[in-house]
């Protein structure tokens, strides 16, 4: 889940504006309005309380020339700002349906003349935290209110990225204009790398390693059964200092190996016939935790 409120916003309202997402598995989503207005102080203030009376509110407040932000509800939440589309309750789509009024008027678009700050970035950020990609997957937006935009149900439904009302099926406004669709996203700043893959851990099955401790002994010199997995567990023997460099490659778990596993039984508490140099489960998923690799059974 992305964040909830953002820290930076000011808040309007009783921060009650809506209720649960219809599909919360469905890709998240942001939709740009303009409230058709002035920006400004003034205008801020006028428009915050205009739409809380017609019970309209959007998830945030935005001014573009003085890059001044406020919040009306939870962005886990459903806003106001949306007709439905018959039973599709536009409101509700995604796992989140961020919806932004931004003081402006559609005719003249807000990314020619606007200053965004760091509030605009922090917006960006709660938005980017709920996944939403820098899309628009609707495509272009409307560039004047006959223009004819997309407005696919079914594109609405299955595709996270950023709407304008414009895009939003079962309704008929045509903001937030031919605002620079690449300049908006840009201003947020980077949208953040995902993390790098973890390489996966190495494997060992302790009924491998069990097997040729009970029989490679018994093999002639170097001999070996589960060679690949009994190098790990004798690399992790000589890391621990428990086996010569000269016997921890060869990938058979003769005497020498057991003598050294048994060295790291006996570091563990365990005595006696407990440390007899045949791995247990217990003994060996320590050893791979230390040195990096998993215990299977």
């Amino acid at each position: 889940m992305g964040e909830i409120w953002i820290p930076e916003a000011a808040r309007l309202g009783d921060g009650s504006i809506g209720g649960a997402m219809d599909t919360p598995s469905a890709p998240a989503r942001a939709v740009w309005h303009t409230t058709e207005s002035r920006a400004g102080d003034a205008s801020f203030k006028s428009v915050g309380k205009y739409l809380i009376d017609e019970a309209s509110e959007p998830h945030i407040l935005y001014d573009p020339t003085t890059d001044r932000l406020a919040q009306y509800g939870p962005l886990n939440q459903s806003a106001r700002a949306l007709k439905n589309d018959g039973s599709l309750r536009t409101n509700r789509t995604g796992a989140a349906c961020i919806q932004i009024e931004v003081l402006a008027r559609a005719g003249k678009p807000f990314t020619e003349y606007w200053r965004p700050g760091p509030n605009f970035k922090a917006l960006m950020r709660a938005i980017r935290s709920w996944g939403v990609p820098d899309v628009w997957p609707a495509g272009e937006l409307a560039k004047s209110y006959s223009d004819q935009s997309n407005r696919s149900a079914a594109t609405w439904t299955s595709k996270g990225g950023h709407y304008g009302h414009s895009n939003a099926p079962g309704n008929d406004h045509w903001d937030p204009g031919n605002i620079n669709r690449v300049a908006l996203l840009a201003a947020g700043g980077s949208a953040p790398k995902p993390p790098a893959p973890q390489p996966s851990k190495p494997s060992v099955s302790l009924a491998h390693v069990l097997a040729a401790s009970r029989r490679d002994p018994g093999l002639p010199q170097g001999g070996t059964t589960y060679a690949t997995e009994v190098r790990l567990v004798e690399g992790a023997l000589r890391a621990e200092g428990l086996l010569s460099a000269k016997y921890a490659t060869d990938g058979s778990f003769g005497s020498l190996t057991r003598t050294a596993y048994a060295g790291w039984q006996r570091r563990l508490g365990y005595s006696g016939s407990d440390a007899d140099g045949y791995p247990g489960k217990t003994s060996l998923t320590k050893l791979g935790s230390k040195y990096g690799f998993t215990v299977a059974g």
